[in-house]
């Protein structure tokens, strides 16, 4: 919703002044401009990324209309989740984590969880260290750097897509030029036609100029910035299950173990100690 409010804002600001100054929206359209300039644009795109970066765009558009998807509700199931993790461990031991984190879809506790099941690269972080805890891997240093390495690694893959759209962002605007100037060269091979003509031919070159430094700003460069943004909060997502896996490991008892991952999270989507509070009861009195 936000991003269909932001496309109806920029396109009513930028159409709707240029038709209250006098202007006339069928000048606008120059179908052919809007070729060279978008296809040049996908080509370069294509040029300048490697498949995996392309197969990553595909999904672009329902990421941003989707927007972030954790929320409050969200980060209040992960730490029930860790909760739930971490009590069994205390009062059944290690290894009752083992049908769960081998066979996670079959797994009673993930179910419970639906927002962390859904998400695969989370299961597969908290499997795969829990599995290293089972095996004996204790020292929390160690653990520590190797989710970093891994995090970072994730985030790496999420910043070249991240990187494309702002590359495309930045050379539309040299594509619009491009545009504009072989308008001018099909104009000045008709310059003995009268001046009415070649004033409508002018307008069409100088449109591939004002679209390409539209869409690059009014629409690449705030895609890339909302991507960013989306991603973050993933990257958050991720901090709050490595601090609260981490204070596990270090010795920590459940309920603290989660308020270090709970205090890793934004202001704005962290939940408050009574609401992390009542979630824990409830699971404690469901079991």
């Amino acid at each position: 919703m936000r991003l269909i409010i932001g496309i109806l804002i920029v396109c009513g600001s930028v159409f709707g002044g240029y038709v209250a100054l006098g202007g006339y929206l069928a000048v606008l359209w120059q179908p052919f401009e809007y070729v060279i300039i978008l296809g040049a644009a996908i080509g370069a795109y294509v040029i300048g990324n490697p498949g995996s970066v392309l197969k990553q765009s595909l999904g672009l558009f329902g990421t941003l209309f989707k927007g972030a998807k954790y929320k409050k509700e969200a980060y209040v199931e992960l730490l029930g989740l860790q909760f739930s993790l971490f009590k069994l461990i205390q009062t059944k031991g290690i290894l009752a984590l083992e049908t769960h984190i081998e066979s996670p879809k079959d797994s009673e506790i993930f179910k419970r969880f639906p927002i962390f099941a859904s998400n695969h690269h989370a299961v597969e972080f908290t499997c795969d260290y829990l599995r290293m805890v089972t095996m004996g891997s204790n020292n929390v240093h160690e653990l520590e750097a190797l989710m970093d390495e891994e995090l970072e690694t994730h985030h790496q893959e999420q910043e070249r897509v991240i990187g494309a759209i702002q590359a495309l962002a930045d050379g539309t605007p040299a594509l619009g030029i491009v545009a504009a100037v072989l308008g001018v060269i099909k104009t000045m091979g008709a310059i003995s036609e009268p001046p009415e003509v070649l004033g409508h031919m002018i307008g069409g070159a100088l449109v591939g100029t004002f679209f390409g430094v539209f869409v690059a700003y009014g629409f690449f460069g705030p895609m890339a910035q909302s991507l960013r943004g989306i991603y973050e909060s993933e990257s958050k997502y991720f901090l709050s299950l490595k601090t609260g896996l981490l204070a596990h490991v270090s010795g920590q008892v459940p309920v603290m173990a989660i308020e270090f991952a709970r205090k890793s999270l934004m202001s704005d989507v962290r939940p408050t100690f009574e609401e992390v509070d009542k979630a824990t009861t409830d699971l404690s009195n469901a079991a």
